[in-house]
């Protein structure tokens, strides 16, 4: 060990020590310092390895304090050089968890916080270890990514749970109850939360910041559980703070914040105003913690007189000594002493004595004293956190007791609310019950009635019987009451006749009797006819008395079928009673459902209509954010044709006639609200499209025609809001008129129409015969190029030397390679534009092919032009560099720009082709080679101007040069806009073909790249139209 880490060792060894007591600050300093001298913590933890810490829970607590200490304070290295020794931390807090109380436990819970600190540090290397930021570094650690500030704050509120766990495993393990604070032992545990709550108030700080900035990007329901967590962490942090605030010992040394009283209300963005940040203060004047009420026995406020001042004083009483005496005879002869002087000496050694005795009973009595001092100054702080500790006991009781009550109230109001809602699902399951009861009633109503229609047949068929009975028996009483009736007259005319035989008989016998005796036999013969009479009267007795009886009979069978027949009718009118209830019953549900229907009916159209108005408001809101695209700068970049502005007008005219039928219906029929929904959409997106497109195409056409475009546009968006506008309100949806957005958009379609291309305006043959011309022109244009390339390479060989010619002719042999390949381009367009017309014409003439596809064919002559004005350009470009007159760049930018118009030729070309084509295949390497040689051409053209700079070769244009390229980039713009289609492009391409004209007298062509660019941008507008073709 070199001896200048001795005292580092041994303040180590001293700030980390089993004594339970607290670090002492000046030994915790002087680790702090050495990490800072050395730049990293090697000489800490080669000592700390030495030391026993898995056998020792105070030696263990002590460390964790000490590392805090070099984790927040120490040098920066301290975190990259703990990180290898994160291992044996982990597995000493995994062997001290084993223990469940005491410093075990502590140690557990304060080794994971530390590693947990030290791989936040490595995670987020912009963090310092004191945490101590600003809010512009804070929003720099997230490097302005929602992502970043989302696992940030995750990884922030892992942290701080870290802290809180440590906080609350401090509090549960002292007895609050005792002045702790002012203990050794309560004052050793202590110590270390003033690093936790430096921390914890920082990582509440920028917790909060940065959830507020997440709550600004993401939505509320994805940091739900962001803020439940925080909460949660707010209001234990909040009581570990004001429960530190009320401890004696942190008084003197640290100044705690106080959380406000509410969390932070993240979902309102202004809330972060009034937020403010808790600041932790250290007074600076404040003693250490480990010395802070700890009773020293040896006063040092009493000054150790020296022992030669002594009250009262020897010289005083005595004089001065003899050996300073200059009276002194003897002593300054040499003379021996006598008594006295011996006398004098030994009084003089007692005084010394005694004066030492003295002191030394007054230092007794000063430390006695000092002793008595501090004991009462102890008793006294004691006293007064006794006292703090019962006025804060009676307010928490108070605070409790409130609480309490709360809870009571509470409880009241959630056993009323249970037993309410006990009582609701009591109610609810009767309910249940009693429709399960009426159902099942129901349903035997319906059964029963069912049964009673059944009966109530039955006993009609029996009552039909019955009566058929019932006349029956009276038509057979009424024959037997005819029968005895006319039995009763026989009897009474033969009685009458038999009386009035009798009578006759009498009158015979009477008038006879003379003639008795002669008539005696005659007397017999009427006697036995008499006995006859007898004979057939007791007969008619006999029958009469049979026919009463069945007559009897008869009358009882009769009752019998009364009495039935009266129980039969009760029965009936008993469920006819019943079947009038039930049939009661029925009417009442049925109007119930019918009122239910009707409820729901009218919820049903107050659905549709909000569906209805809220898709007209979010169309609306589409017109609107399209209205506000327009005054967009970027929007200003944006271009469109008026092809697909007319197709976009003419779908909204299309949309319009179905908006209006899907109105009508819906006025006729409110159920079909789908349809009238659809389109209101479809419509506002058409619109839309159709104000876009116009704005972009009116970027594409002069001045004049593009103003009135625009404000076209515009009142198309102002009359589309108007009739959402009527159709957003109920009353007027009936009454909305479409007939100024109609008037509107054929107003876009017309200006449109008008700027639509109208073609080259020739006849069939010349058309035929222009692409041909056109494609030779090319050609020929290429040879000249090439052959001029030639020439000017002889010229350059026999004028210029040295490094000069040698630039000279790479530069001339790229133009002339880029003129080859450009040549090859040419014959493999021709050999495929063949294949199209012969697979495409049918039995139509090439000429009829060409007129037939005349945009296609428009596009080709436009394409040819452009690859021919390209070449040309280009060669003169070269020209005045070889002459040394032009700039290397203008060469650079005539090459890109002739690529860029062999591309446009190969997309006409191909247009039309068939994908299998052998000559396309042929096309496409073609192009690949002009894009190759084009590369050529600007390597060797940077490569020579950097061997001419270096030889100072390189000039400069000046400002003619610039004010010719200003002009002839106007007079090229104002040849664009000129032309319409095909047309205009030819007009165009002859307004540029006579551009460099404008430019020659500067002797600089650097200006042709500016105009072309919007010309190739017209090209390839047109190619993506014949693509649509």
């Amino acid at each position: 060990m070199p001896p200048c880490s001795m005292p580092k060792t041994v303040s180590i060894n001293k700030a980390i020590n089993t004594q339970e007591v607290a670090v002492k600050e000046k030994h915790a300093r002087t680790c702090i310092l050495g990490t800072h001298h050395e730049k990293g913590a090697h000489t800490f933890w080669a000592a700390v390895n030495r030391l026993p810490l898995s056998s020792n829970a105070v030696l263990c607590w002590k460390f964790c304090h000490v590392f805090h200490k070099l984790l927040r304070d120490g040098h920066p290295n301290v975190i990259k050089d703990s990180m290898r020794n994160k291992a044996d931390l982990s597995d000493m807090s995994r062997m001290w968890g084993h223990l469940s109380e005491g410093y075990g436990k502590l140690c557990s819970i304060y080794l994971k916080l530390l590693i947990t600190k030290m791989e936040f540090h490595v995670k987020n290397p912009r963090f310092p270890g004191n945490l101590q930021m600003s809010n512009r570094q804070l929003d720099e650690a997230g490097e302005n990514d929602v992502n970043n500030f989302f696992q940030l704050t995750v990884e922030m509120l892992d942290y701080l749970e870290c802290e809180l766990n440590l906080f609350l495993g401090v509090f549960s393990s002292l007895d609050m109850s005792r002045s702790v604070s002012v203990t050794a032992a309560g004052q050793c545990r202590l110590a270390p939360l003033i690093q936790v709550i430096l921390d914890s108030s920082h990582l509440y700080d920028y917790t909060v910041k940065l959830l507020f900035k997440l709550h600004s990007c993401l939505p509320a329901d994805t940091l739900q559980g962001h803020r439940d967590r925080f909460q949660e962490q707010f209001k234990k942090l909040k009581s570990l703070f004001y429960r530190s605030s009320n401890l004696q010992y942190f008084k003197r040394l640290i100044q705690i914040p106080q959380l406000p009283e509410n969390p932070p209300n993240f979902l309102r963005a202004s809330a972060l105003s009034e937020h403010i940040s808790p600041v932790v203060v250290i007074p600076a004047e404040s003693s250490s913690p480990e010395t802070e009420h700890m009773v020293d026995l040896v006063d040092t406020d009493v000054p150790v007189q020296p022992a030669a001042v002594v009250e009262p004083r020897f010289d005083d009483l005595f004089g001065t000594s003899a050996a300073t005496d200059p009276f002194n005879f003897n002593s300054q002869n040499g003379m021996r002493k006598d008594d006295k002087d011996r006398l004098i000496e030994q009084l003089t050694r007692e005084i010394q004595a005694l004066r030492e005795e003295l002191e030394s009973f007054r230092l007794e009595s000063g430390r006695l004293c000092q002793a008595l001092r501090g004991r009462v100054d102890e008793l006294e702080a004691e006293l007064a956190e006794q006292s703090h500790l019962r006025m804060q006991a009676l307010g928490e009781g108070e605070f409790l007791r409130a609480e309490l009550d709360d809870l009571r109230r509470v409880k009241e109001d959630t056993e009323k609310e249970q037993r309410s809602l006990t009582e609701i699902e009591r109610k609810a399951v009767a309910n249940e019950q009693r429709y399960v009861k009426l159902k099942e009633k129901y349903t035997e109503l319906v059964q029963s009635h069912a049964d009673l229609l059944r009966k109530n047949a039955e006993v009609t068929r029996q009552m039909t019987v019955a009566r058929a009975a019932e006349d029956e028996v009276d038509s057979v009483r009424r024959e037997m009451q005819e029968k005895v009736k006319a039995a009763k007259e026989a009897a009474e005319r033969r009685e009458q006749e038999q009386v009035e035989q009798l009578q006759e008989l009498q009158r015979e016998l009477i008038s006879s009797r003379a003639e008795l005796d002669t008539l005696k036999s005659t007397m017999a013969s009427s006697q036995q006819s008499s006995e006859e009479l007898s004979s057939q009267l007791s007969t008619v007795e006999s029958e009469k008395v049979e026919l009463a009886e069945s007559l009897s009979k008869k009358e009882e069978e009769l009752a019998g079928l009364g009495e039935e027949l009266e129980r039969v009718q009760s029965s009936l009118a008993s469920e006819r009673e019943s079947g009038v209830k039930t049939a009661e019953a029925l009417q009442n549900q049925l109007n119930e459902k019918e009122s239910r229907e009707q409820a729901l009916e009218s919820q049903l159209v107050a659905a549709r209509w909000s569906a209805l108005q809220g898709a007209v408001e979010e169309a609306e809101r589409i017109v609107q954010d399209t209205l506000a695209q327009l005054d967009d700068p970027a929007h200003i970049s944006c271009t469109s044709s008026a092809d697909y502005l007319a197709s976009r007008c003419q779908a909204s005219l299309d949309c319009m006639a179905r908006l209006h039928s899907a109105r009508d219906s819906y006025l006729a029929d409110n159920t079909v609200v789908s349809e009238l929904v659809r389109a209101v959409t479809h419509l506002a997106h058409l619109v839309s499209d159709t104000i876009v497109q116009g704005s972009a195409t009116s970027h594409m056409v002069p001045v004049e025609q593009a103003d009135a475009l625009s404000d076209s546009v515009k009142a198309c968006g102002a009359e589309a809001l108007a009739l959402l506008g009527q159709m957003k309100v109920q009353e007027s949806l009936a009454t909305a008129d479409s007939a100024m957005l109609r008037a509107a958009l054929d107003g876009i379609l017309a200006t449109a129409e008008k700027l639509r291309p109208r073609g080259l305006e020739l006849q069939q043959g010349e058309l035929g015969d222009l692409v041909e011309q056109e494609m030779a022109a090319t050609s020929a244009a290429v040879e000249s190029a090439a052959a001029r390339i030639e020439d000017m390479l002889n010229k350059s060989r026999a004028v210029d030397t040295g490094v000069k010619m040698e630039v000279n002719e790479r530069i001339l042999a790229s133009c002339t390679d880029l003129m080859q390949a450009i040549k090859v381009l040419v014959l493999s367009s021709k050999d495929l534009q063949r294949d199209i017309v012969e697979s495409g014409r049918g039995a139509a003439s090439m000429k009829e092919f060409y007129v037939k596809n005349s945009r296609w064919t428009e596009g080709l002559i436009s394409a040819s032009k452009a690859v021919g004005w390209g070449a040309t350009v280009m060669v003169d470009a070269a020209d005045l560099v070889v002459q040394g007159k032009g700039k290397y760049e203008e060469l650079m930018v005539c090459s890109h720009e002739i690529a860029a118009s062999t591309a446009q030729l190969v997309a006409a070309s191909k247009v039309k082709a068939d994908k299998d084509n052998a000559n396309l295949g042929r096309l496409k390497l073609a192009s690949k080679g002009v894009t190759q040689a084009t590369a050529g051409v600007v390597a060797s053209t940077k490569s020579g101007k950097s061997q001419i700079e270096e030889k100072g070769f390189c000039s400069r244009a000046g400002d003619k040069a610039a004010e010719g390229a200003r002009a002839s980039r106007r007079a090229k713009e104002e040849a664009l806009r000129a032309g319409r289609g095909g047309r205009g492009l030819g007009e165009g391409g002859r307004r540029l073909r006579s551009a460099p004209h404008l430019s020659s007298n500067h002797k600089t062509n650097f200006s042709l790249a500016l105009p072309l660019a919007p010309f190739i941008h017209s090209l390839w507008s047109f190619s993506l139209f014949f693509n649509l073709l």
